[in-house]
């Protein structure tokens, strides 16, 4: 777990990332010997980001493939100018801009027999989940509850984003679950906690 300046230290990374891609059209490479251990290490995020309380891009990794400090700054590049989405951030949108980060724990296969049983199992507001079905696949952030709080429509949601028809189960799809820690700021504001 990593305490608070590692959150700020990470925020700050984001909006000087997106700021970067705003003036030079890439995102920026952080030096890692500039950061604490901890953020050098291996480390999946999401970032997401909001306008006036609307979804404005979210991209991020399911698995730690690169120092944490370097998926935030990756993701928070993608998802202000790649988030197929949207149209890429203009300057205009940077003040007010809500930017989250959810740092991932390590995903657990689930074990059920049926989508009952699947569903007797989640952890409303707790459970992120990745759908996988052949090709396809799908995953939503615990925050996701928030829109969506019964554990029957979070899946249906879930499915249809995997592209998968609402109704669809087979002896082979996949489910795994994480957990996440976030934290975000306003550019312009104060931080913000969950």
């Amino acid at each position: 777990m990593i305490g608070l300046e590692q959150e700020q230290a990470l925020l700050q990374l984001a909006e000087a990332s997106i700021r970067h891609g705003l003036e030079q059209g890439r995102p920026l490479k952080p030096q890692l010997d500039e950061y604490d251990p901890a953020l050098r290490e291996p480390g999946a995020c999401f970032v997401t980001l909001k306008r006036e309380g609307e979804l404005r891009g979210c991209i991020g990794s399911l698995a730690a493939c690169r120092p944490l400090a370097e998926d935030v700054a990756g993701n928070a590049y993608a998802a202000a100018f790649s988030d197929p989405r949207f149209y890429p951030l203009q300057a205009g949108e940077l003040f007010g801009l809500e930017i989250h980060i959810s740092l991932l724990g390590e995903a657990e296969p689930m074990q059920f027999r049926s989508e009952s049983d699947l569903l007797a199992q989640l952890r409303p507001g707790v459970d992120g989940l990745i759908l996988e079905e052949g090709f396809r696949r799908g995953t939503f952030l615990p925050s996701v509850w928030e829109q969506l709080p019964e554990p029957k429509a979070f899946l249906h949601h879930l499915k249809l984003k995997a592209g998968l028809p609402v109704n669809y189960w087979s002896a082979t799809i996949s489910i795994s679950r994480y957990t996440t820690h976030g934290f975000g700021t306003v550019i312009g504001a104060e931080r913000l906690s969950d």
